[in-house]
């Protein structure tokens, strides 16, 4: 079985277009994989209509329209991939809202196996990898549209004896519905979540026509940092305290220098 590719490159002012074969039969190129992948980076997505879990009816932009957004790609008879790569999600999920708030950002996973992955297989999936997290949804959809989802988010999968080969991935939508930022991996640093999420949260245009707003989101941006230590995310207010100090010894100088200034005035006067 093939998958046929096609990538659009600008070559010296024109613009390039050939079919790549990515995927032969038994045979899976990671590399052209990833480049599929890294090529979807700044496409906008369409707006797809897919059932969640419960069998209803989702818009894949107008319901999510304006919210930054995850989205990862799953078949639900996987037995050790896609739960794990799940699981590990929720946990980075769990400390992202932490760090951006809980109603900072939605997530998705969409079942790509067409004719297994309905949505009480999806509501299933959810069960058994312990997701019961608000803003996150399992979605199904009919096979045309999966094809057009994986090819908006640089997603290749192709059917083996054994299910399915596919990327790894969990891409970042930002509130435009572009394609900001692909996450590779079963398991992967918590940073390579969080950040590109971090900056589509705290630099959001709602803010930009008000100015303290705009100033908060900047603070956060700058000061919701990552400890290696605890694994986790937390404020850091140091940057502050070190502007303080600096704004403080400034003001010392300055006030010392008008004193000396005054001073010397003065002696030319009375001399």
């Amino acid at each position: 079985m093939k998958k046929a590719l096609t990538f659009v490159l600008p070559v010296a002012g024109f613009i390039l277009s050939f079919p790549v074969s990515a995927v032969e039969e038994d045979r899976y190129d990671p590399d052209l994989a990833l480049q599929f992948s890294q090529h979807a980076i700044g496409q906008t997505i369409g707006d797809y209509q897919l059932s969640d879990q419960l069998g209803n009816p989702v818009n894949l932009r107008t319901d999510f329209d304006g919210r930054p957004l995850v989205i990862s790609m799953i078949f639900t008879s996987c037995h050790h991939v896609c739960p794990t790569t799940t699981k590990h999600l929720a946990t980075a999920v769990e400390s992202a809202r932490e760090a951006l708030g809980e109603d900072s950002f939605d997530v998705v996973t969409i079942g790509f196996d067409v004719a297994n992955d309905t949505p009480q297989a999806m509501a299933a999936f959810a069960r058994r990898q312990g997701v019961d997290a608000e803003n996150w949804r399992f979605l199904s959809a009919t096979d045309d549209t999966i094809q057009k989802i994986s090819d908006d988010l640089g997603f290749i999968f192709f059917p083996t004896p054994r299910g399915f080969d596919h990327i790894n991935q969990s891409s970042i939508i930002d509130r435009k519905g572009m394609v900001y930022g692909q996450v590779y991996g079963v398991t992967f640093e918590l940073p390579w979540l969080v950040e590109p999420l971090k900056e589509i949260v705290f630099n959001r245009p709602s803010s930009a026509g008000h100015m303290f707003a705009g100033l908060l989101d900047r603070v956060k941006l700058f000061c919701t940092v990552y400890d290696p230590a605890t694994g986790r995310y937390r404020f850091d207010n140091s940057l502050f305290v070190q502007i303080a100090v600096g704004a403080s010894m400034i003001l010392a100088i300055v006030f010392y220098l008008f004193n000396e200034i005054l001073k010397a005035r003065r002696a030319r006067k009375n001399g």
